[in-house]
């Protein structure tokens, strides 16, 4: 491994370190107050729009993508 591959690859996961990437399931209200905690930090990156999980369940599934610190 060469000079600039290693500096490469030293770059990419510290920039991977940066994020801590979730999928929350639950009930809207949960969710709902995880995120408004979460973006109240100023953590939050990003966050998918809901999706609701398959068959006769209420729950929802989203998301994150946090700042590590």
């Amino acid at each position: 491994m060469t000079t600039r591959e290693r500096a490469y690859a030293r770059a990419n996961n510290q920039r991977a370190a940066q994020f801590t990437e979730l999928w929350v399931t639950g009930s809207p209200e949960d969710i709902a107050a995880l995120v408004q905690a979460v973006a109240r930090s100023g953590r939050l990156v990003y966050l998918s729009a809901p999706t609701q999980m398959p068959g006769d369940d209420n729950r929802h599934r989203r998301y994150l993508r946090l700042r590590a610190r």
